[in-house]
């Protein structure tokens, strides 16, 4: 069963997060402080984190830094407010997608269930359809500059040396790998990557260029103006 951890300080909220969640299927761990919350992570990682953004103790953003330092485990984030600063400092911090609170249990679940699918894919990328034949070659290893992408193997290299990939980056990274020089506009990125079948916040596709960038290169992936992005070879 899906592990889950629900780090949530209003009783009310958390109670009412847990059991919809547990109504869809999911094992749900609670905790209602950061601090709390990191105990339970490091003592059973959870198969993904859902955090508020205040907390006492150690508030969400440090705790999703906290968690970032020693595992790549999808984190999505919930914002009372939608406050831009909330958002981008979280987005920042590692996470990997956001919701505003009260959100309807459906569009949460739908959210988790596309996180745990790139975790998915990230860790066993053989489980996936990708319309290749039985028995066919594994795909080649993609270079652009120093970076290497291997996407059978799903590692990163730049310099010859592993990079570190949260899966959402990793996903975001061979979309543009396999449309090289070719301009995908922030709406293409949410649909492909965050599977979003609705006009979403781009601050996510913005934000995880960003930190994607940081760690392969910033001039990998060249901004266009008033369109989106594209990669470099």
């Amino acid at each position: 069963m899906t592990q889950l951890l629900l780090v949530e300080d209003d009783e009310v909220i958390r109670n009412t997060v847990r059991m919809a969640l547990e109504r869809y299927g999911y094992e749900v761990s609670v905790a209602e402080d950061g601090l709390t919350g990191l105990e339970l992570f490091r003592e059973q990682p959870p198969d993904l984190l859902l955090l508020d953004v205040m907390l006492p103790e150690l508030d969400g953003i440090g705790l999703c830094r906290r968690v970032r330092e020693f595992s790549l485990v999808p984190i999505l984030m919930m914002s009372a407010r939608g406050d831009a600063l909330d958002v981008v400092s979280g987005l920042e911090a590692g996470a990997d997608d956001y919701v505003i609170k009260p959100v309807e249990s459906s569009v949460l679940v739908a959210r988790i269930r596309s996180l745990l699918r790139r975790a998915s894919f990230a860790s066993d990328p053989s489980a996936q359809d990708d319309g290749q034949p039985e028995g066919a070659p594994a795909p080649a290893v993609l270079a652009f500059g120093e970076v290497e992408i291997d996407p059978g193997a799903m590692e990163v290299r730049r310099d010859g040396e592993l990079v570190s990939l949260t899966p959402t980056e990793l996903r975001l990274l061979l979309e543009f790998a396999s449309n090289p020089g070719i301009v995908l506009d922030r709406r293409t990125l949410l649909r492909e990557v965050w599977d979003y079948a609705w006009d979403g916040d781009s601050r996510v596709v913005d934000l995880h260029v960003q930190r994607l960038r940081a760690k392969i290169g910033a001039e990998r992936i060249e901004t266009v103006r008033g369109f989106g992005y594209k990669m470099r070879r």
